[in-house]
């Protein structure tokens, strides 16, 4: 009882809820997978049921096609009052995060250890964000440290609090690819982006689709088969880019780059 009193008191300095399956908060839809979190650490806010979740997924190392895919549908789902469900790791995981934020909308982001063992470092200014609207959550003590043998596991709960999954660009073997069986296996839909057909970042997404995955090129893909109405109940901040201190000949090179390789 001293530990779990401690472990309370840790969480609760930190702004930590800690939900049991027995607590009314916790989610109805992780209560329907094969082996739910028995205790969840919330810090921040999680949507109600009726909100609908859609899971974002892909590679670490990620290319900027993978990138800009992935935070223009996550923001494309935001905009429509879809919560993004993703994992804070680099790469698609904090583009899909990023998207949902320039939206001003719902993400949950999912960790692989304790909330406050944050895991990358570099994500800390994000999840200070995603908490403002959404959540960061983990099964996981407060002081556990993120291992390499906890994220899989944790993708369970990524697919479970979500009605769909996509995969935006991920490897034949890769991390991303388990969240997809895991889906499966809870009845999720799962849907893939396509990819170039000799780049390796894609050959997960494009064997996906080959299998039977669902097409998905932008956010109304996912929207139209899960049923959901484009209408935004989520107000979209106004996006500006603004880049100084460039001579002459420096924006004349700013102008002819664009988003893809060249």
């Amino acid at each position: 009882f001293e530990m779990a009193d401690e472990e309370i008191k840790k969480a609760s300095s930190q702004g930590v809820e800690i939900l049991s399956q027995l607590d009314e908060r916790y989610p109805a839809a992780l209560k329907e997978i094969y082996d739910p979190p028995i205790l969840l650490y919330v810090k921040g806010r999680l949507p109600s049921e009726s909100v609908p979740k859609v899971a974002v997924v892909g590679s670490r190392i990620a290319s900027l096609y993978g990138i800009r895919t992935a935070e223009t549908i996550s923001r494309g789902l935001a905009e429509a009052g879809v919560a993004v469900v993703s994992g804070m790791a680099v790469g698609i995981d904090s583009a899909a995060h990023q998207g949902a934020l320039s939206a001003d909308g719902v993400t949950i982001a999912v960790l692989g250890g304790g909330l406050s063992k944050l895991y990358p470092q570099e994500n800390k200014k994000m999840a200070q964000e995603i908490v403002k609207k959404g959540a960061v959550i983990s099964e996981y003590p407060m002081e556990m440290a993120p291992r390499p043998a906890y994220f899989p596991i944790r993708n369970r709960i990524i697919s479970g609090l979500s009605s769909a999954v996509l995969v935006v660009e991920a490897k034949e073997k890769s991390g991303a690819l388990i969240t997809v069986d895991l889906a499966l296996e809870q009845g999720r839909d799962v849907f893939a982006v396509p990819g170039n057909v000799d780049s390796a970042r894609s050959g997960g997404t494009n064997s996906l689709l080959k299998q039977g995955a669902k097409f998905a090129m932008s956010a109304d893909d996912i929207l139209e088969e899960l049923n959901i109405k484009k209408g935004s109940r989520v107000r979209r901040r106004k996006e500006s880019v603004s880049v100084t201190n460039l001579g002459e000949e420096e924006n004349k090179l700013l102008s002819l780059i664009n988003s893809e390789p060249a």
